[in-house]
């Protein structure tokens, strides 16, 4: 089959377009035939090398988080899919591998696709949606009637999360550029900040959650918008001890997470406020809760820009350039159909 595959570690380099063996099926795995990859910045992150304390992959290795596609087959102790079944999934950290014309995804992590979307549609989800599930679901325990902050609107996960938000009852506050006031503000933003011409500091007060996906600077700034008792959930890091806890992490790297996230916590128990690191997992029932969503039409998807599957490396730099308004994905039928 052919895939992107990351032969070392460094900054911006070229995925090689090669020629790969189908991967080995396990028994609690879906093989599915890949239709649409979404392509997210953790995917460069972890081309750069940015996760390998955290995640030490193999190389050389296929990147790619995000699938929709056919199952093509299926191992013994799978009972939920069969062979033909529309699915979409975040794969599991370890078993990544999406730019590719198969990949193998636990049954666990797998979710049929919402009826109503396009492969490229539901490629564009799975990552951004459980990320936004994760942090104001089972994080903050978002409730209606409280006040959210999400940073970067117009990004995957923002134009997911503001959806996700207003559905739950929230009131919303988002940051963008100029350009994209009218998208955050169609997806359901109640305040939107033009981030060029306003400090989000200087404006927002009292709020219940912050989702930071911003740098420390920023991550710093959002305490002084919580109320005390208010969480602050951040995507970006630093990773905190509990995080860790969570991975198994060695004992050296648990304290490496503890020292780089010492400061924020710091300031924020001084201030009454609940800090957590959030780094998504796979989830096949939080995706069948997702798939009701986009059925009800609820939330919608938010696709910027579809791509060939031979370009995935442009793609990559596009990502990175972080001027995307919503998901970037790759398209793969037009080499997938053997």
């Amino acid at each position: 089959m052919k895939a992107f595959v990351l032969d070392k570690y460094a900054k911006k380099s070229e995925l090689r377009l090669a020629e790969m063996p189908e991967p080995e099926l396990r028994d609690d795995e879906v093989l599915v035939q890949v239709h649409a990859a979404g392509v997210n910045l953790l995917d460069s992150k972890i081309r750069d090398g940015e996760f390998k304390l955290i995640l030490p992959y193999r190389l050389p290795l296929i990147l790619g988080h995000d699938v929709a596609g056919v199952v093509a087959k299926v191992g013994p102790r799978v009972r939920q899919f069969k062979l033909g079944d529309e699915v979409y999934a975040r794969v599991d950290d370890f078993r990544i591998g999406t730019f590719a014309e198969f990949v193998p995804v636990k049954e666990a992590s797998l979710a049929l696709k919402p009826k109503g979307l396009t492969m490229e549609e539901a490629a564009s989800i799975p990552l951004v949606a459980l990320t936004a599930w994760q942090a104001l679901v089972e994080k903050a325990k978002l409730q209606k009637g409280q006040k959210v902050f999400i940073q970067a609107g117009s990004g995957g996960v923002g134009t997911f999360a503001i959806q996700l938000a207003k559905h739950l009852g929230a009131t919303v506050a988002t940051t963008t550029s100029t350009g994209n006031v009218a998208l955050v503000k169609s997806l359901g933003a109640d305040l939107v900040i033009d981030y060029k011409t306003q400090d989000f500091e200087d404006v927002l007060h009292g709020y219940d959650v912050v989702l930071n996906s911003q740098d420390g600077k920023t991550l710093a700034k959002s305490l002084h918008v919580l109320k005390s008792g208010g969480k602050l959930i951040s995507i970006s890091g630093p990773p905190d001890p509990a995080f860790g806890q969570e991975i198994g992490a060695p004992g050296l790297v648990k304290l490496v997470l503890r020292l780089l996230s010492s400061g924020i916590r710091r300031k924020a128990r001084g201030r009454g406020i609940a800090y957590s690191f959030l780094f998504m997992k796979s989830n096949g029932s939080q995706l069948r809760e997702i798939t009701r969503l986009f059925d009800a039409g609820a939330i919608r998807p938010v696709v910027d820009r579809v791509f060939a599957f031979e370009q995935t490396n442009e793609v990559m730099a596009y990502v990175e350039a972080g001027r995307a308004k919503g998901k970037v994905v790759v398209t793969i039928k037009s080499i997938a159909c053997h």
